[in-house]
């Protein structure tokens, strides 16, 4: 398994919504300074029941005021970006490569880079994800169409209040939660909601071990009074769960298989830029 360490340079960020939950990381009014720093945006997911989701990522784009005008139309025409990506409304474009994701490829740790760009050293208070149409989500291998509300399409804002310092990384991990961002509506059509939460991977910690017996499927979450994050178990039993702010968490075991019992280990602690093992679990028969 892919461990997760202090060390990361470039660590996780998952993808947008109509509906944000969003952790922000807390920053000082002090002026960051001069010089050049680099942002690093990655995607990671919380976990669904599907075979594949597919969210059409067109560019990411920050800004540096919080004083953005909500209408979106100001990003509609690339074609004005100047020699500096920067549109003349102020937004710096970390990335403006097309791909379509499979967010469940990325779980567990494993993260995909959105993009990263040197960045004068400021506090960027925004970023905004660009979709395109070709969202899609897979049922018993079926594709059905992602409806997409064109205000999505048009940019999809969050803030951030993301640090850059002079010569220095700063990483944002978007986690999408999958499950909570697909809505059936009925008769084979399905919406896309998309539900995020985001932090500096810098200022968090993780959680990891392994389930046994593990030749079922098996959620695996961390709660506290303020999130939820969630992650299916490897084939080899193996879990890691990611971008956790610092705390006490309570960490939730449920086997998706009725001959075994829910697991809770109660109050297990998580500090910024640590991993917490959690061993072996083993799983109670009934």
């Amino acid at each position: 398994m892919k461990k997760f360490t202090k060390s990361i340079l470039f660590a996780s960020i998952a993808v947008l919504s109509s509906l944000v939950i969003f952790t922000a990381c807390d920053v000082s009014d002090n002026d960051p300074g001069g010089g050049i720093g680099k942002l690093a945006v990655r995607l990671t997911d919380a976990p669904a029941q599907y075979d594949a989701v597919y969210i059409d990522i067109q560019s990411v784009k920050v800004h540096v005021s919080g004083d953005v005008d909500d209408d979106s139309t100001d990003l509609e025409d690339d074609s004005a970006d100047t020699d500096d990506d920067a549109t003349p409304s102020g937004w710096i474009t970390i990335s403006d490569e097309p791909r379509r994701v499979d967010l469940l490829q990325f779980q567990n740790g494993r993260t995909l880079l959105l993009g990263a760009k040197e960045l004068e050293a400021d506090t960027y208070q925004q970023l905004r994800l660009i979709l395109g149409p070709d969202n899609a989500v897979v049922i018993d291998g079926v594709e059905y169409p992602l409806q997409t509300p064109s205000a999505q399409q048009s940019g999809l804002k969050l803030n951030i209040n993301a640090r850059v310092e002079a010569d220095e990384v700063y990483t944002l991990l978007v986690d999408f939660n999958a499950a909570k961002s697909i809505v059936e509506m009925g008769n084979g059509k399905y919406k896309l909601k998309p539900v995020l939460r985001a932090v500096a991977l810098e200022e968090t910690g993780s959680i990891e071990g392994t389930i046994s017996p593990s030749n079922f499927s098996t959620e695996v979450l961390a709660i506290n009074e303020a999130d939820t994050v969630s992650t299916f178990v490897e084939d080899d039993g193996e879990f890691e769960l990611i971008g956790l702010v610092e705390g006490a968490y309570d960490v939730v075991v449920d086997p998706l298989n009725e001959s075994y019992a829910d697991t809770t280990l109660n109050r297990i602690m998580v500090e910024p830029g640590e991993d917490t093992d959690l061993g072996t679990i083993n799983l109670q028969e009934l």
